[in-house]
Parts: structure tokens; C-alpha cells; sequence
């Protein structure tokens, strides 16, 4: 007759086999595929302190005292209440501190290693017990109490998120482009294949004499900055009295499938800083660019600065790499293969000369960046409880995709993340000139995010070294979206400032020194702003010019047409 002691023995025994043969299947995984090894002792150690874990917690288990497990994904009184369930959370959290702490234990070259990290952490987050039926007691009870229904509507969903191709991350039947975001009144008054320039009305007598131009991401559309209207960058910005124009990006489908990075250059940023001028009348105007957008608006402006043009009065750089010499979490996809491989299918070597990227492959790349956030919490809650997930504005637009001509996205690719070439003073001949973004004279305002997996703002930090120009760098709380939409009048997080003129080379030390204040960094922006914006002058009374008239209503066509 054996005793529940007898079992944890030979529980504990089963759990040192396990781990023995689990380090050694992954050790000779790594080593075979990357050269990569984990010294002897290091396993023995891990394997050591894994069987007195796993043991403590059946002990526990065993005595109907199991801890409650530190984790949101396992919050639910249920996991607590069923002590298998405990017990699985338990282990699984286990398992999965010991399998990141063997990832870290290998010794080579940090690249190999941070991917392997990462390909261990997608495991490990795809395998928790709360993403399977048979395993979550929450989408169990839930299960019994509605008589299956949950499973029924969770079935529904998933359906309905097949035959759309993503993963549904809000209710979107409630928002519609124009009618609850993208809602502030504007005009479209240029189009061409590229893009659709947006006028806005303004709400105020006067403006400033130089208008705003945005340049917003073309990996995304534009209205990320004009969601509602008490969180719109857009209209707070038309608010404080500036003459606002906007890129709204066409979504690239068959026709433009082979243009290229030039292109985008020549014939949309630099086109749009050109009518911007010709409609307002004025021949210095401030420009903004958000992510991607600001990489494109700063080289517009340093091919503009080699033709000894000067149309930019100021530049104001939002979550940007200039330097992509620190990319963070996206530079592990990315090397000399992986852009060989992409310019084969997709750029000018492949069949057809250029194919697109589709916007479903992005936004599944950037899901995926944070998986338990943007994946499986929806995995659980839409599929296995059924439950549809609340309207939320942003999540609406996250994924509401874009596609991207192959040819401008593997040039983009190879000179910047792979080879970083753009910050190489005449490396690059872009649009005709060789191009040195020192050579652009705007004085310049970067933003960064802290808590950014994007564009750490480290990395975005690096462009005060870039740019010769006075320039101010600020940095806000939270990540790469929520850190930029941040409207002062929500009072939410906090922003920091450093010393005037003070940039030292180093990130942190610019941070150790830096004064934390709380609230949106809109306002201060908003003041830099207003001080390279001119007199002010009467508001026009309506949008465009003779030359270019009013083509149709804001948002305009091309920021509604879906990804196919």
C-alpha cells in the first residue's frame, strides 16, 4: 500500500527524469541548430532547484493547500477552488521560469540567444492551461451555467473570425470610419495613387500663419490620431489655432504593388510638403511624422535639404527610428536571409517585379510581439467563454490592416533595420540626392514612449545625435500607441523633460537627470509648437485652393478601403 509520501517520491523522481531529459533535449536542440551550448553545472543547478520546486508544490497539493497562482491569466477563484487546477496553473508556471532561465543560461552570440528566448516565450505562452477547454475551470463553469451555450457562441466567433482572417480584439460592428472615429470635419483636396491629403476645418478665427503637416505611419491609417474626439491629436491640434493637412495612405492593392521607397518619397511625402505650401500660401511649414512616418518625413526633408530646399520650419519626430542601430524585440526577424528571402518574393526580383505585403502579416507580427495581450486573451475570452470582446476605438483600428508595396518595403528593410544606412551621411541616393538627414536645419521635437517594444525609446533617443538642429527630446509614459494618445484632459501618466540644451550621448544618463511631470507631454509640445509657428493671421474660410478644390468630404476613400 502506498502513501500520498510514497507518491510525491516517486512524483519527485519522475520530475528529475523529466527535467534531466528535458534539458538535455533542449541543450542538444540549440546546440545542433545554432552552435549555441549550456554548461554542465548550470543544468545541474536548474535541474536541482526544479525538483525541490515541483516537489514543494505537490506536497502542498497533497495537503489541500495549494497556492494561489501569481499570474492574471489564472486570477479566477475557480483555479484556486479546484485544486488540480492549482496544481496545473502551479506547474505550468514552473515549467515555464525554468525553461526561460535555461534560454538565458546559453552560452553565444546574444542575437541566436535573444531568438531562442523568444521562440521559448511563444511556446510557453501558446501551452498555458488557460488557452485549452479541457484545462481553464473558469470556461468550464461558465460552460455548466449557461447549458453550453458559451461553447455554442465560442464557436461562433471563431467562425466568424475564420472568414475575416483575424482574431477579433473589440466588438467591430460598432465603429464605422467617419461616423465614431476619424470624425473631425476636413476635406480631401489632392489625391493620387499614393495618398489622399486631408485639409481640416478650423475652430478657431484665427491661425497660425505656417500650417501642420502630419505624416502618419503607411503601415498603419492615419486616424490612430483622430479616433474620438477627446482623444484626437488631430483636433487638438486644430484646437490650439494651427491650419492642419494630414496623409490619409492609400491601401496598396494590385495597381501600385511594385512601387518603391522613392516613390513614397518623391511622390508622396515630398508632394504633400509641396501642396501644403501652395495651398497655405506660406513657404515654411511644420511637419510631423508618427513611426514609420517620421523615417519617410525626415528623409523627404533631407532630399529637399541636398536640392537646397528648406520648406520645414520644424519637425516633430513621434515614436521614430532614425538610428536603427537599437531596434529591441523586431530586430531578431531580421537579418541578411530573412531580407534576401523577402526581396525574392516580394521586392523587384520576384515574378512580376514587386508583390504586396499583406497588412494580415504585419499585424500578425505585431500581435505577436505581445502575445498573452493581443492573442490568447482574446483566444480565451471569444473562443472558450464565449463572450464578445467591448468596443475599444484603438483596438478597432489595430486591426483595421494595410498593405505595403513588396519593392519600397524591402528597401526599407535592408536600409534600415538590416544595414542602417539611412544614418550614413551620403550612403544612400534616394529620389536623385544623396542623402544626410545632418543636413536637415528644422529645429526638431522627438518624442519617445518608455515602455515602447516597437521603437524602444532608447533607440528613438538615439536621433538627437542624428540631427544637427536645436532639438528637444521628451519622453512619455507608457507603450507605443497608448504613450502618444495621451489628451491632457484624461490627466493620465506622466512625462519627462531634461535639462534645456542638456542631451548627453547616453539615454540614461539624459533620463537620471530628467524631471518627471504628470499628465500628457501634448501641452508642452503644443507650446514648443506655437513658438516656430508664426503670427497669426484670419482662418480660411474654406479648404483648398483654386487649383486644388475640395475633391470630397473628409475622411475620404482611400483610408476605407480594407485590406484584401
Amino acid at each position: 500500500m502506498t502513501t500520498p509520501l510514497d507518491s510525491a517520491a516517486a512524483s519527485a523522481t519522475d520530475l528529475a527524469a523529466n527535467a534531466q531529459a528535458l534539458g538535455h533535449t533542449f541543450g542538444e536542440i540549440w546546440k545542433s541548430m545554432s552552435g549555441l551550448s549550456m554548461s554542465v553545472p548550470a543544468v545541474a543547478e536548474l535541474q536541482k532547484a526544479y525538483v525541490e520546486q515541483a516537489t514543494e508544490l505537490w506536497n502542498q497539493t497533497l495537503q489541500a493547500k495549494p497556492p494561489a497562482p501569481a499570474d492574471r491569466r489564472f486570477a479566477a477563484p475557480d483555479w484556486v477552488k479546484n485544486p488540480a487546477a492549482a496544481y496545473t496553473a502551479q506547474m505550468y508556471l514552473l515549467n515555464a521560469r525554468t525553461l526561460m532561465q535555461m534560454a538565458d543560461s546559453l552560452q553565444g552570440d546574444a542575437k541566436t540567444k535573444a531568438r531562442i528566448r523568444f521562440a521559448v516565450q511563444q511556446w510557453i505562452d501558446m501551452a498555458s492551461p488557460s488557452n485549452y477547454l479541457a484545462l481553464n475551470p473558469e470556461a468550464q463553469r461558465k460552460a455548466l451555467e449557461t447549458k453550453g451555450e458559451s461553447i455554442a457562441q465560442g464557436i461562433k466567433h471563431l467562425l466568424d473570425d475564420v472568414r475575416q482572417g483575424h482574431v477579433s480584439q473589440t466588438d467591430e460592428r460598432v465603429f464605422e470610419i467617419g461616423r465614431n472615429v476619424a470624425t473631425t470635419e476636413g476635406a480631401i483636396v489632392f489625391e493620387n495613387e499614393l495618398f489622399q491629403l486631408i485639409e481640416y476645418k478650423p475652430l478657431t478665427a484665427k491661425v497660425y500663419e505656417r500650417p501642420m503637416l502630419f505624416v502618419p505611419p503607411c503601415i498603419n491609417k492615419y486616424y490612430i490620431l483622430d479616433l474620438q474626439p477627446e482623444n484626437s491629436l488631430i483636433r487638438y491640434t486644430v484646437e490650439q489655432g494651427h491650419r492642419v493637412f494630414v496623409v490619409s495612405w492609400r491601401n496598396a492593392d494590385e495597381s501600385i504593388k511594385n512601387y518603391t521607397w522613392d516613390q513614397y518619397i518623391e511622390d508622396a511625402a515630398i508632394r504633400a510638403i509641396g501642396l501644403t505650401q501652395e495651398i497655405s500660401g506660406s513657404k515654411q511649414i511644420n511637419t510631423l511624422g508618427f513611426c514609420v512616418g517620421g523615417t519617410i518625413l525626415a528623409t523627404a526633408l533631407a532630399v529637399l535639404a541636398a536640392r537646397g530646399e528648406k520648406p520645414a520650419a520644424s519637425m516633430t519626430l513621434l515614436t521614430t527610428f532614425l538610428d536603427f542601430t537599437s531596434t529591441g524585440v523586431l530586430d531578431l526577424f531580421i537579418d541578411e536571409t530573412m531580407v534576401q528571402m523577402r526581396e525574392m518574393t516580394l521586392g523587384p526580383k520576384s515574378p512580376g517585379g514587386g508583390n504586396l505585403l499583406k497588412g494580415q502579416e504585419l499585424a500578425t507580427t505585431f500581435s505577436f510581439l505581445r502575445p498573452n495581450d493581443l492573442v490568447w486573451n482574446y483566444v480565451v475570452g471569444n473562443y472558450l467563454k464565449g463572450e464578445t470582446p467591448p468596443p475599444f476605438d484603438l483596438l478597432y483600428w489595430n486591426s483595421d490592416g494595410t498593405n505595403l508595396p513588396g519593392p519600397m518595403y524591402c528597401w526599407y528593410l535592408r536600409n534600415t533595420y538590416l544595414e542602417n544606412n539611412l544614418v550614413k551621411p551620403g550612403k544612400l541616393t534616394v529620389c536623385g540626392e544623396k542623402v544626410d538627414l545632418g543636413k536637415i536645419s528644422a529645429p526638431a521635437y522627438i518624442y519617445a514612449s518608455r515602455e515602447d517594444h516597437i521603437v524602444p525609446w532608447e533607440g528613438a533617443y538615439r536621433n538627437t545625435a542624428v540631427l544637427k538642429s536645436p532639438t528637444r527630446f521628451v519622453l512619455g509614459a507608457s507603450g507605443h500607441i497608448a504613450g502618444v494618445i495621451n489628451p491632457p484632459a484624461k490627466g493620465k501618466r506622466s512625462h519627462w523633460i531634461g535639462a534645456p540644451g542638456a542631451l548627453p550621448a547616453d539615454a540614461q544618463t539624459w533620463f537620471d537627470k530628467a524631471t518627471e511631470h504628470p499628465g500628457s507631454w501634448w501641452t508642452d509640445w503644443a507650446g514648443w509648437l506655437k513658438g516656430h509657428a508664426g503670427k497669426q493671421v484670419a482662418a480660411p474660410k474654406a479648404p483648398g485652393n483654386r487649383q486644388h478644390p475640395v475633391i470630397e468630404a473628409a475622411p475620404g476613400r482611400y483610408v476605407k478601403q480594407k485590406a484584401a
